[in-house]
């Protein structure tokens, strides 16, 4: 894998940020100089994006490179600074991160655990990746995200749902600012009780692995809260492309609902499969019958076509947002390469601004300096509203989006409208909450 640099227009200026006017992390003060994890010496530094580019997710993961390439474009000068001009914080100048200029490496993680460590373990160990982001599984995500805690940099989580990414598997190495599975039950709940009121009957089927069985958690106990009853709950293989099978036992099930906890391409044929059925033009116990996708995106709205309209869900952003940070990124977003960025492009390349904004602040690459300058970080200007990563678990904190497919698109990127924004004060949740209980943040690993 070589190296890449997308910004030989920009201009690179010489010496690091001091940060004037911004308080070091008490660890990391001019005396303490001990070694870390690929300490870049030379003149540029290299971050790990670490993607899907073959698999059930390879679009996200397409998207997510996009968004990579233009983060790194906009650290080093280039472009017109997308969302560094909306963001709170004001210590990236557009020089490289410390002055340095940004390069970075590719892996393809074939959403496949074993592959993601292998190329994330390539990028830091072969190249010298200081910080790995990137990912559209939680499978991959927690296996790589424990990597980087035993090598000793940072993981800048992409788009993962599981609750265990920063629950039971949580590291002190590893932040997210993508939303999980009990956000999207907290979200969807009233909604969807407004929309198909409080007496339904549901009948799951969920992606056998992390984020499908702590998404179905999730959303069945919202959805039973408000009366619904859990008829089924049937586990489906991650490399499924036909759901027949799966699908057929629903005639007869007795459900009324249908909730797919499947993304990428195994929701695209999932909800492919269920229309063809006839799911979507019966009535079963006097109602009509619905389905559910609950975590989704314009890119799986694309591919399901006329099936997704209708069919509400939740998703992290969306490109329609009317904030100045949402605006200035897709903008920028679309000016390089045509059309609006996914919500996997949108985590992905603000993951990548939040972290060189960490180092910034913090006068160093060192891990457990920018570990230390991101806990408890209240930002806003990236597209959520106001946002807190928080120190007890390193999850972000922020609005959620409640969208349906669009029954009469003006284009093939306009599928989605957003049905509601949910504050994040009603996602919100306690860090021991019963669903994220099981594993200790730990200490942070420098590699030193």
């Amino acid at each position: 894998m070589s190296k890449t640099n997308l910004t030989r227009r920009g201009v690179l200026k010489s010496g690091a940020l001091t940060g004037a006017g911004v308080a070091l992390p008490t660890i990391f003060t001019a005396s303490s100089a001990a070694a870390y994890t690929n300490e870049p010496t030379g003149s540029s530094v290299t971050l790990g994006f670490n993607v899907p580019q073959t698999g059930p997710y390879a679009d996200e993961g397409a998207d997510e490179l996009r968004a990579y390439e233009l983060a790194v474009e906009h650290l080093n000068g280039g472009g017109d600074g997308g969302m560094m001009n909306t963001f709170s914080s004001k210590a990236l100048k557009g020089n490289g991160i410390l002055g340095k200029k940004v390069e970075y490496v590719t892996g393809d993680t074939q959403t496949k655990s074993d592959a993601a460590r292998a190329s994330a373990k390539s990028m830091i160990e072969k190249d010298g990746a200081v910080m790995i982001s990137g990912g559209s599984s939680s499978g991959v995500a927690i296996a790589v995200q424990g990597l980087c805690q035993e090598a000793g940099v940072i993981f800048m989580a992409g788009l993962t749902h599981s609750n265990d990414t920063t629950g039971k598997d949580k590291k002190a190495n590893g932040f997210r600012h993508f939303f999980n599975g009990y956000m999207s039950g907290a979200a969807l709940a009233p909604v969807l009780k407004s929309l198909y009121g409080d007496d339904r009957k549901a009948y799951h089927l969920t992606a056998d692995y992390t984020w499908g069985w702590t998404q179905q958690e999730s959303i069945a106990a919202a959805t039973e809260a408000l009366g619904w009853e859990t008829v089924n709950n049937v586990l489906t293989p991650l490399a499924s492309t036909d759901f027949s099978s799966y699908i057929a036992p629903v005639l007869n099930s007795g459900a009324d609902v249908l909730v797919l906890n499947h993304y990428g391409g195994n929701m695209v044929n999932s909800l492919t499969n269920a229309v063809q059925f006839g799911l979507r033009n019966k009535e079963v116990n006097g109602k009509n019958f619905e389905i559910v996708v609950p975590l989704f995106s314009r890119l799986m709205a694309r591919g399901a076509g006329e099936n997704i309209k209708g069919i509400v869900g939740s998703t992290n952003w969306h490109w329609s947002l009317q904030d100045e940070g949402s605006k200035a990124f897709v903008k920028s977003f679309g000016t390089k390469y045509g059309f609006p960025p996914s919500q996997a492009a949108h985590t992905c390349y603000v993951q990548t601004l939040l972290y060189a904004d960490a180092c910034e602040r913090a006068g160093t690459f060192n891990p457990c300096g920018v570990a230390e300058a991101l806990e408890g970080f209240e930002f806003d200007g990236m597209g959520n509203g106001k946002t807190l990563y928080r120190a007890d678990d390193h999850q972000c904190f922020k609005d959620v989006l409640v969208v349906k497919g669009k029954e009469n698109p003006t284009s093939e990127f306009d599928l989605l409208e957003v049905v509601e924004v949910t504050p994040a004060a009603q996602v919100t949740y306690a860090a021991d909450h019963p669903m994220f209980a099981g594993g200790a943040l730990g200490s942070c690993n420098s590699g030193a």
